[in-house]
């Protein structure tokens, strides 16, 4: 049988068609600002972001680094929701690049009385001054999770009022608004900067952004520069963000639509929980209640499903254009079978 991969919504590879607009790319040297396929890419972001400006990186961790350095001296503090991604998978980037230290609130998801309660000033020589509010829509720890419009609207005016600015990581900004009917750019509202990722769902084989108005995006340039980012003919995999992003965005809710059967099919399983209400876009949280994750992630990949793993007892399962109904059928009852032998 075909292998399942749902490890992650970045395993996706690039289609044929894809790989046609990328073959046909027309191309120059970006660092010299010459790649007409990356200034179209950027271009197209930012308006549907609603910014005055975008910038192409590698990756995505570049992206959300390099805008949260663009607003910071080292010594300043950045407010961040429980376990985001710029903190967690980062490997310390924040520290080590930007010199930055952090303040984790308590949830995934945090409130503006949260902001005002977490807020330092400049005035206190000992302490480290709040310059950033960073939001992280879909919430990737918290199992895919959507911010809600009007809770964030909240949260970026209190750090407006607060002298503060706002970054968004929205690596799957674009699922977040398949998920709630909102645009993108209204979910982009009140953010002075904003990532967001191309190689997840969209199923681009690399390439994020960051847009911002023209002023950060000069700082970030030069950081992307100092980061390594600088490249040559990438309208190569710019195309393929293009494509992404007028192919690929509309069938998003297909993938939530797998998720949320793959957790349905799993509630009633034994020895593990899924909770329904969170499962809002295309990563579905396992939670095995005998066992370990590391067990079942095991056993299912000789039966040739491919599991990620989100604690030592919490597999996590992402769905995304590779896979079809049938295959993450396969894998519940693949997990369901696993969990039911656990002691």
């Amino acid at each position: 049988m075909a292998v399942v991969d749902l490890r992650s919504d970045t395993v996706t590879r690039p289609s044929a068609e894809m790989r046609r607009a990328m073959a046909d790319a027309d191309v120059g040297d970006d660092v010299y600002g010459e790649d007409p396929t990356v200034r179209k890419l950027e271009e197209r972001v930012a308006t549907l972001l609603g910014t005055e400006a975008a910038l192409w990186v590698p990756t995505g961790t570049m992206a959300n680094q390099i805008a949260l350095k663009a607003h910071v001296r080292p010594g300043d503090e950045i407010i961040i929701g429980k376990d985001a991604h710029c903190w967690r998978h980062e490997s310390g980037a924040l520290a080590a690049l930007a010199g930055a230290q952090t303040q984790t609130m308590a949830d995934y998801r945090f409130t503006a009385a949260d902001v005002r309660a977490a807020y330092k000033s400049s005035d206190d020589p000992y302490l480290s001054p709040t310059r950033v509010v960073a939001v992280e829509n879909t919430h990737n720890m918290a199992g895919g999770i959507c911010w809600d419009k009007a809770q964030l609207a909240e949260v970026t005016h209190a750090a407006h009022a607060l002298g503060m600015v706002t970054h968004l990581d929205g690596a799957r900004l674009w699922n977040a608004a398949a998920a709630s009917g909102s645009t993108e750019l209204e979910l982009a509202a009140g953010f002075d900067s904003i990532s967001v990722c191309l190689s997840k769902g969209l199923g681009a084989p690399a390439g994020s952004l960051v847009a911002s108005t023209r002023e950060v995006i000069r700082r970030c340039h030069r950081l992307r520069k100092m980061h390594g980012g600088g490249m040559r003919q990438v309208g190569i995999l710019a195309a393929a963000g293009l494509y992404a992003l007028e192919h690929n965005r509309a069938r998003l809710g297909e993938d939530h639509a797998n998720a949320h059967a793959l957790a349905v099919a799993l509630v009633n399983a034994k020895n593990l929980t899924v909770d329904l209400t969170n499962v809002h876009t295309n990563i579905v949280m396992i939670d095995i209640v005998k066992g370990t994750a590391d067990a079942v992630i095991g056993v299912a990949r000789e039966d040739g499903i491919l599991l990620g793993s989100a604690g030592p007892h919490r597999v996590r399962a992402v769905t995304h254009l590779d896979v079809g109904r049938d295959g993450v059928m396969r894998a519940a009852k693949v997990i369901a079978d696993i969990a039911a032998t656990l002691a």
